[in-house]
């Protein structure tokens, strides 16, 4: 097998316990995911199956899409449900004032990530030495943020938000900062990932769909029309040569491209000076 998998992961379960689901059912393949979502969130979690997960790298950049509540008036350690409170506050900003303020978050910013996340301190996880009670402080780093919309005030203090990004943004702490914004502090309390690069929420299966069925192929997206880049077509000598290591001229602009060879989808490549070279090979 070789695709990928738009696979929906629900709320209260970790994304390790529905891909485990999935590799149980495909023995001896090799099965990947990409953009891991905490037990409290829920939507789409793509999958790589074979060689397809050699072009995850690819993918990282993406646009992502997000659906989220945000609750004023406390804020916890870990920065969502899961958490304790450590600061709470009487002012509730009005809807706005949050829509206002968000705005201030759109584009290429700096962000703290959470303390409880993966990150990497001294050689370990920076959520290990949090639950351990040690103090973790994060440096900022610079992430993208396309488009906040605030959809609607749900009740006083809870207002849900549509938030598109690129990869590495973390939606914990844009509660955190807007929280400060707003001169009171929030929490966020629901999260769902409804886009993450050409995978959505509306075309996504069920991990049970999937173990269940006959034919598993039929889930897959093909590997080729996961990746956007341009396009270039081998001829049968071409690709020989390129098997073999060996370099044709090309005319093309250096970049970025998808590979074709006769037989199909060769792999990604990058070219420079009409060089082509095949990073991630995912012949089929």
């Amino acid at each position: 097998m070789n695709g990928f998998l738009n696979l929906f992961k629900p709320k209260g379960v970790s994304s390790a316990y529905v891909l485990n689901a999935v590799k149980r059912s495909i023995r001896g393949e090799v099965v990947g995911h990409m953009g891991t979502l905490d037990p409290l969130a829920s939507g789409v979690l793509p999958v790589a199956i074979g060689k397809s997960a050699r072009l995850f790298d690819y993918l990282l950049d993406k646009k992502k899409v997000y659906v989220a509540v945000f609750t004023f008036g406390y804020q916890t350690d870990t920065l969502d449900l899961e958490g304790k409170v450590e600061q709470t506050c009487d002012f509730i900003p009005d809807l706005e004032r949050v829509k206002k303020e968000s705005q201030k978050l759109v584009g290429d910013i700096m962000q703290v990530p959470p303390v409880y996340s993966a990150k990497c301190v001294k050689g370990k996880r920076s959520y290990e030495l949090a639950r351990k009670g040690e103090k973790v402080k994060l440096p900022p780093k610079k992430v993208t943020i396309n488009k906040i919309e605030v959809l609607e005030q749900i009740s006083k203090s809870e207002f849900k938000l549509k938030i598109e990004c690129k990869g590495g943004t973390y939606i914990r702490s844009i509660a955190r900062d807007l929280g400060v914004l707003c001169s009171s502090c929030a929490t966020m309390t629901a999260l769902e990932r409804v886009e993450s690069g050409i995978f959505n929420i509306e075309n996504s299966v069920n991990a049970e769909d999937f173990v269940k069925s006959n034919d598993k192929e039929s889930f897959l997206i093909a590997p080729e029309n996961v990746v956007d880049f341009p396009s270039i077509f081998l001829n049968e000598k071409q690709t020989e040569r390129l098997f073999n290591g060996l370099y044709d001229i090309f005319d093309y602009k250096d970049g970025t491209y998808r590979v074709f060879c006769p037989s199909g989808f060769y792999g990604v490549g990058e070219m420079k000076d009409g060089k082509l070279k095949v990073k991630a090979y995912v012949r089929t």
